[in-house]
């Protein structure tokens, strides 16, 4: 009778764990293979002989290195000697074999690898002597197993996970829906992990299962599923003693996952055959991410943008677990190492054991999942530490059980939607067993967990409505020690009616809080938890929109004043990257945050956004996060310092009947109306600008009544502006009506004017900005300053101005939204001598210059300011400009954009406490 596989595989950790760190092929090569044969209880001696005489194709001698004849050749070579050289030498033998001696297996390995080729098959495996408890059903022929065939298998992925999406989806059309097929798919996942990985022993039970029990057609699938989920369900001294032996093979998994009964799903010969495609993937390699995708994959993509769902790589959870707790975790471990105190070591053990992770927004389990893994390697360590004098001896750790103290229960969640929520549970159950499998290899003792006693809490609710603090009842910690995770990714004009209803629930009383994004609600909601549980921390990835422009004064105001927040972390914007079908591209940051001081801040920058993030320690993080001070810029009415008004262009609320889009429809008009001449001029937008399209418009302002009268085109437009104001369900448009020949709103100016468009390419080094002369209408969706001169011109196509209002304006997608409020009301200027003036002014004259001919030739902005066709001429204009205006605000260089607006913000936090402190005397003295 061969041994059962469990013991098997008890063996195998424990040949591994002795053979690890072998090198030596003469030395040890023959008690490796005594070892390996006892591995499947079965005495090398008894069936194979070492140095086998054979004679070789080339007609010389060799000698075999291990033969069991009609079953094996093995072939040993010292650690790091190639496997396929090795594979060759093996071949060469068999010339000089009988028939029936013939092996159907050879297998060669140099300690660190093995390599198994099965010649009847093809099949070909390599792998490392650390990862033989996955492979080591391959090898139940040594003990007396029939080796079953497997198909080649592909390494389960996003596209894997799409197969049981649209399992999912067929169930759901057939009318299979709701609850019951969420936890069917969430338990049919189990089961193809189980069946790959060692849960089920044999390996295949479950594709047997469905092969051999059930019908071709379908037809009774959801039955045998039904039975089997009970059985999984049952323990093994509660099961009838008639029970089917296939049946009775399978484990007892635990009464929360099978425990619910559940409506028969019915199958067809499509649904049975797309599951047992699933089968033929091999589930044991599955990446926690595929959770993720397999969701994302079962939903439509309405679905997907009202849940916000974005699934995260594991190198992005990284980033963020890293700094926020695993980070100080391996420094304190490896400080008790160095100490060499079993009793700290101990300590730090437990306190591994009693952290509480929570992810409000859960979704698959991904960030779980991933911190849970992570907390389980270092465990390892830790047990691995203070066992090593045992382990050195060539002891083993065979109380398992009771040396892992790390669990699935420390870990929390919540998702508002059912199906990820089940997906989460499992999720951190499989990766438990992965685990298991690593301590295993590491300890020398095969162990799983099974039944699985404990699971991890995953609340399906509202987490913007829950109660964090009781939510989970009986089973919640006395505190979470970190929050974490990456709530949905939802702007303002993409939010659900109830999205909008929670998020000003949780902003009750925060003033301009309608323009926020949806995760900012975690961010309070965290904050508000944190006020009972001040020891906690909290990191999110966030859409980088909530480090620029207006949000950050209204988001991280509210959680400075009210709730004493403090930024320890920071990663700045990099592009997102995750393991969904059709990824996005979208920008985000990573913040970590608590209500009390760190000793250490952490800001991580990126060259590049697609690139690797390098670190920075800095004396503070700010909202913008830069080091510099913690201010926030909010709305200003007015210029900060003593510099000329800016102000939007005229809006026209004329449904288009003023504009002449094409150079036709102006000479159509004029010769229709010679009189109109006088009133056409040229028009433009932000966009039109800074792309060289010329449109025109009617400018009626002082148009004489009779001449207006006489030209019949023209009061046609007119009389189009006022039936359409007239309709308007506004009431101020509706007023509007009673002057038909004129723009709703004029702001236009009277003299040359700085023309900024709103929005700009990010692309681009420096906004597009052009000296205009007053007969050019600006419309509002750009800015301008009358009678600007070009020292303000100058300052405002610096880098200086243009790293402010990188990181001071909002965005409109990824593209630059320049606002006067935000970015221009609240600049810093310099208080430049005159003679640095006189260095801006003739560095800004020689920009214009440098632009000039280009423009005459026809170029566009947008060609000139193209970071790959901007004209070196341009190029080194704007350097020397950067640099003149650099020098007015101090003499030293600035080495790097964040150095830039470090200083910026220093200078905006002396200049509003000055004018704050000037307020305050006025206020005084009218009061005195």
């Amino acid at each position: 009778m061969p041994l059962s596989w469990n013991e098997i595989k008890t063996r195998a950790a424990a040949f591994v764990h002795e053979y690890r760190d072998e090198t030596r092929e003469h030395a040890e090569a023959k008690t490796f293979w005594d070892a390996f044969f006892n591995v499947f209880g079965v005495s090398r001696r008894k069936v194979a002989s070492f140095e086998e005489a054979v004679k070789k194709a080339s007609g010389r001698q060799g000698f075999i290195d291990l033969f069991w004849p009609g079953v094996l050749i093995a072939e040993h070579k010292s650690r790091g000697r190639d496997l396929e050289a090795a594979y060759g030498q093996a071949l060469d033998y068999f010339p000089g074999l009988d028939d029936a001696a013939l092996p159907r297996y050879v297998v060669v390995s140099d300690f660190e690898r093995l390599r198994l080729n099965d010649l009847d098959t093809g099949d070909v495996v390599e792998f490392a002597l650390l990862d033989l408890l996955d492979h080591i059903e391959r090898f139940g022929f040594i003990a007396g197993y029939e080796k079953r065939s497997y198909d080649e298998q592909d390494p389960v992925n996003v596209r894997a996970a799409a197969k049981m999406g649209d399992l999912h989806d067929r169930l759901k059309d057939a009318g299979y829906t709701g609850h019951d097929l969420e936890v069917v798919l969430v338990r049919l996942l189990f089961c193809l992990f189980a069946d790959d990985t060692g849960i089920f022993t044999p390996r295949g039970l479950f594709e047997d299962y469905l092969l051999t029990r059930t019908a071709e057609d379908g037809s009774d699938l959801g039955g045998k599923l039904t039975v089997l989920f009970e059985v999984l369900n049952t323990p093994p001294e509660d099961r009838q003693r008639t029970l089917d032996e296939q049946l009775a093979a399978f484990p007892y998994v635990n009464g929360a996952l099978f425990a619910e009964r559940l409506r028969t799903a019915h199958f067809n010969a499509d649904l049975r055959t797309q599951l047992l495609d699933a089968c033929a993937l091999d589930w044991g390699a599955i990446s926690p991410a595929i959770f993720g995708a397999m969701f994302q994959s079962a939903m439509d993509a309405e679905a997907r943008r009202e849940l916000g769902a974005h699934y995260t790589s594991e190198q992005n959870i990284l980033k963020l677990i890293g700094p926020l707790f695993m980070d100080g975790l391996r420094a304190d471990f490896e400080r008790a190492k160095a100490r060499n105190s079993r009793p700290e070591l101990d300590r730090f053990h437990r306190r591994l054991a009693d952290l509480r992770l929570l992810d409000p927004a859960c979704g698959c389990g991904n960030f779980l999942v991933i911190a849970y893994r992570e907390l389980r390697r270092l465990e390892i360590e830790v047990i691995r530490e203070l066992y090593r004098r045992d382990l050195e001896r060539g002891q083993r750790v065979t109380n398992i059980a009771d040396v892992l103290r790390v669990n699935v229960d420390q870990c929390f969640g919540i998702e508002i939607e059912e199906f990820p929520a089940q997906i989460a549970q499992v999720a951190l159950w499989l990766m438990d067993h992965q685990m298991n499998t690593e301590v295993s290899t590491a300890l020398g003792e095969y162990f799983t967990r099974l039944p699985l006693r404990r699971a991890a809490h995953i609340r399906h609710g509202n987490a913007l409505t829950l109660d964090w603090a009781a939510c989970f009842g009986d089973d919640q910690p006395p505190a979470f020690d970190y929050i974490l995770g990456n709530p949905p990714f939802v702007g303002k004009k993409e939010q659900t009616t109830a999205q909008k209803k929670d998020l000003k629930a949780v902003m009750h009383g925060v003033k301009g809080a309608g323009v926020l994004d949806f995760v900012t609600g975690w961010y309070i909601r965290s904050a508000q938890y944190m006020q009972a549980h001040p020891e906690t921390a909290t990191a999110f990835v966030s859409t980088n929109s909530i480090s620029q422009g207006e949000q950050v004064g209204i988001l991280w105001n509210e959680l400075f004043t009210t709730y004493g927040a403090s930024i320890h972390f920071a990663h700045r914007t990099f592009q997102w990257s995750n393991e969904a079908p059709g990824k996005a591209a979208v920008f985000c940051v990573i913040v970590g945050f608590a209500l009390y001081a760190s000793a250490r801040k952490r800001l991580f920058d990126y060259k590049h956004v697609r690139g690797e993030p390098h670190e920075v320690t800095v004396s503070n993080v700010n909202p913008y996060l830069v080091d510099a001070p913690d201010v926030v810029v909010l709305k200003r009415r007015a210029p900060l310092c003593e510099v000329k008004e800016i102000r939007e262009g005229s809006a026209l609320i004329d449904w288009g009947h003023f504009i002449l889009e094409t150079s036709d429809d102006v000479e159509e008009l004029e010769e229709s109306c010679p009189a109109a001449t006088e009133w056409i001029r040229p028009f433009y937008n932000g966009e039109d600008l800074i792309n060289g399209v010329t449109k025109h418009c009617l400018w009626l302002k002082e148009a004489d009544p009779r001449a207006l009268r006489s030209c019949g085109p023209v009061m046609e437009r007119v009389a189009a502006v006022r039936k359409a104001r007239t309709k308007s369900g506004r009431a101020a448009t509706n007023k509007l009506a009673a002057v038909p020949t004129l723009f709703g709103e004029i702001r236009q100016p009277t003299r040359r004017y700085l023309f900024i468009p709103k929005t700009s390419s990010e692309n681009r080094s420096y906004i597009p900005m052009a000296v205009v002369e007053p007969e050019v209408i600006i419309n509002n969706t750009s800015l301008y300053i009358d009678g600007a001169d070009t020292y303000t011109f100058g300052i405002l196509t610096s880098e200086m101005h243009m790293a402010w209002m990188r990181y001071t304006a909002g965005r409109l997608e990824s593209r630059y939204r320049y606002s006067n409020t935000l970015v221009y009301n609240n600049f810093p200027w310099p208080e430049a001598t005159a003679k640095q003036r006189a260095q801006i002014e003739a560095a800004a004259e020689a920009v214009l210059d440098a632009r000039a001919p280009h423009l005459d030739a026809g170029a566009t902005l947008a060609d000139l300011y193209d970071p790959l066709t901007m004209p070196p001429a341009l190029v080194k204009a704007h350097s020397t400009l950067d640099r003149a205006v650099d020098r007015a605000y101090r003499p030293q260089p600035f080495t790097s954009e964040a150095n830039r607006v470090a200083f910026l913000f220093e200078r905006y936090e002396a200049l509003t406490n000055a004018l704050f402190a000037e307020q305050q005397k006025r206020t005084k003295k009218r009061r005195r």
